[in-house]
């Protein structure tokens, strides 16, 4: 982590020089901070510490300040100058070639680390009614959801991911409503959804349904065709059930097919059962928690921090949505979790005061409760964003996927901080040109495996057509990256092939601390720039750097160079569940 190095050096170098009175009034005790950044000229080095923040503390001219505080940096293969306020680092050859080194070293495990010490982590996300297909912005949460598991578990996180299956409440009586008419349609009655707007928002008219009717002719027979256009509450219940584990297992299905798999999925009518919702009430009572006001049960979530109380116990004695939310998060909390991170839309905005509320008030440290509120996402279609609601206009997750395939949907739904409306450019996703981020990404990893390819296959010599041995045997090529000479990167008389060179091995050493930034901000969208970033270098490094050349010692030096990204892409890749092709 080159940077907060940097930082590291020239913090004990301020205090040094302070120390020596070098630097008038500023005093080795005095608090100040230091921040790294590369210079948009390379000129001035690789990275540069700006100082001229100290001078209000130090009462001296910021170039003045710059010189005294170099003074007392020494930093082994590192050349040091100071201009205007900044003190300009250029790292030498040495520290280049340790980065490709210890890359090629570590493998799949470069970028790593243990800032999570273990910690316990549920991560709760998606979590849809199952009363109905996907729609994009599911495929938002179980993109973005899937591959914070996947950052958090490589920050040395234990990470346990679980589906909240909302399946209590009227809803899944409305399912079942909703198939007994699609079950007396597939029986040939003259049957059909309300015509009024409103009668019909109690139905889910969709024509997915309709497979699933036919599934519950075929597999219950006699009780199809028992049914008439008036339910009984056995009836209902079995359709309700039987539409409820159809639509539940379809959902698993393209889950499945999304790179998204959860450790557990939770039931909320199971909640119920097994008792903890009126074991958490009880509990909250006996807190003194609760009291009753005109009819209902209200729970003085007002004390911590929510803007007013709110009922958990309606007049007819049902619970609310609420009730059985705050049973399945101290829930969560028993069962020896240390960090509860869910990822919910923007409209739940309000809902997360309310729950810290009940967490506190049940004992337990409400900071254990983390929500990350995402927004919407648009389908842009020839040049226009189109909102998609849940009922009109709606792309289902699977339509988009088919549409553009899972590594293009993923990508695309990961790119943008999950706080920012997304616009999803269908087209452009699913184009094969540099414009398409993903493609970028993942054709810098293809050129990267051809290389590789070519390096160990005999070649035809344009001139002569006579066919030229190839450059590596298979079975020499590994040893021959892992043993290659690094410092023939520099001897080359070539400035622009040595300057990709160092690029690109300076962005790659970013990749460390780009793990650690995006797992402490929950930000998986900071490795999809870091990947176009990186790709652009690799890219770049490909056209001024002949790879197999006929000199092997050289090109066993840049395979390493070119190994040594294509591990890096590839670990960033598996992060975010996309795919890293070795041909395209």
């Amino acid at each position: 982590m080159l940077k907060q190095y940097i930082i590291d050096v020239t913090t004990k170098a301020v205090k040094t020089a302070a120390k020596n009175g070098k630097l008038n009034q500023l005093k080795e005790e005095d608090s100040f901070t230091l921040n790294a950044e590369i210079p948009k000229n390379e000129e001035f080095g690789d990275i540069a510490i700006n100082v001229s923040s100290l001078a209000k503390l130090a009462k001296m001219a910021p170039p003045a300040i710059a010189a005294a505080i170099a003074e007392s940096i020494c930093i082994e293969d590192c050349e040091i100058s100071t201009v205007a306020g900044f003190i300009n680092f250029k790292t030498g050859k040495s520290f280049l070639n340790s980065i490709v080194r210890e890359i090629l070293n570590e493998k799949s495990n470069y970028g790593s680390n243990d800032y999570g010490c273990s910690q316990r982590v549920i991560l709760e996300y998606v979590s849809a009614n199952p009363t109905g297909p996907f729609h994009i912005g599911h495929g938002r949460w179980a993109a973005m959801g899937s591959a914070l598991a996947n950052l958090l578990k490589f920050a040395g996180y234990d990470v346990y991911q679980e589906f909240y299956i909302n399946d209590a409440g009227n809803q899944i009586k409305n399912l079942g409503r909703s198939l007994h008419i699609r079950v007396l349609q597939e029986l040939g009655q003259n049957v059909d959804f309300p015509a009024d707007e409103t009668e019909r928002k109690s139905y889910y008219p969709g024509d997915y349904l309709i497979p699933v009717a036919k599934d519950f002719v075929k597999e219950n027979p006699e009780i199809a065709q028992a049914l008439t256009k008036d339910l009984s509450d056995e009836q209902l219940n079995t359709l309700s059930s039987f539409a409820k584990a159809k639509m539940l297992e379809l959902q698993k299905e393209l889950l499945n097919k999304f790179h998204t798999h959860f450790d557990n999925f939770y039931s909320e009518t199971d909640l119920h059962k097994s008792g903890k919702v009126e074991q958490c009430v009880n509990k909250l009572n006996e807190l003194g928690m609760l009291y009753e006001k005109d009819g209902a049960l209200w729970f003085k979530s007002s004390l911590y921090g929510d803007d007013q109380d709110r009922v958990l116990k309606k007049t007819d004695g049902s619970n609310t949505y609420l009730t059985a939310d705050i049973a399945y998060h101290h829930d969560k909390i028993k069962r020896g979790f240390d960090k509860l991170i869910n990822i919910w839309g923007a409209d739940h905005h309000g809902y997360v005061a309310r729950m810290k509320a009940a967490i506190e008030a049940l004992g337990d440290n409400p900071d254990k409760l983390e929500v990350l509120l995402g927004q919407l996402v648009n389908i842009v279609l020839n040049g226009e964003a189109t909102r998609m609601g849940k009922r009109k206009n709606m792309v289902t997750l699977e339509d988009l996927i088919e549409e553009v395939g899972v590594d293009a949907t993923r990508y695309w739904m990961i790119i943008r901080s999950i706080d920012t409306t997304l616009d999803f450019d269908i087209e452009l996703a699913k184009s094969k040109t540099d414009d398409n981020p993903v493609f970028y990404v993942q054709y810098a990893h293809a050129r990267a495996c051809s290389i590789f390819r070519n390096a160990k296959t005999p070649r035809i010599n344009v001139e002569t057509k006579e066919e030229i041995p190839a450059l590596f045997e298979e079975s020499e090529l590994d040893k021959a990256i892992m043993e290659a000479d690094l410092n023939l990167l520099w001897s080359v008389d070539d400035t622009k092939a040595c300057a990709s060179a160092k690029k690109l091995i300076l962005k790659l050493e970013e990749f460390k601390p780009l793990i650690l930034m995006a797992a402490k901000n929950r930000a998986p969208y900071m490795i999809c720039k870091y990947l176009q970033d990186l790709s652009g270098c690799f890219h770049q490094f490909y056209t001024f750097s002949r790879v197999l050349t006929e000199d092997k010692k050289l090109a066993a030096a840049r395979l390493a160079l070119v190994k040594a990204v294509s591990t890096v892409i590839k670990t960033a890749l598996e992060l975010l569940a996309v795919d890293a092709p070795e041909r395209m």
